[in-house]
């Protein structure tokens, strides 16, 4: 049985290198089978709007627009803080692909279930 593992991922363009490192590191998860979500969180939030993360590349990694289709093709989970994209005035009709607006319980059901986490 695979284990659940968890990326809070509160940066992106405010901190591209670790917003790149996060999903590294959930890329690693997914491969490695576990159940992996990454819950982009905070300023990660605007990384669930189309076009945002195509100028993202961060020196000596892939670019993020492409660690981040990896890991939605590998079958890792999108999730977006809710009221984090609400608050930055993210409009749901900008949604990447693979990726779903949740709310804190969703997260903290799928945090009971004995997910390991990590925070970038």
């Amino acid at each position: 049985m695979a284990g659940k593992f968890l990326v809070s991922l509160t940066s992106a363009k405010n901190d591209p290198d670790k917003a790149t490192v996060g999903f590294v590191v959930a890329n690693a998860a997914v491969a490695s089978g576990q159940e992996t979500v990454v819950f982009l969180n905070v300023e990660g939030a605007y990384l669930a709007s189309k076009g945002y993360a195509e100028e993202i590349h961060e020196e000596g990694f892939a670019p993020l627009k492409q660690l981040m289709d990896q890991f939605v093709e590998a079958g890792g989970t999108l999730w977006v803080c809710s009221p984090c994209f609400k608050k930055r005035g993210l409009e749901e009709e900008s949604l990447i692909e693979g990726a779903t607006i949740v709310g804190g319980a969703k997260l903290v059901e799928f945090l009971s279930q004995g997910a390991a986490s990590i925070t970038y």
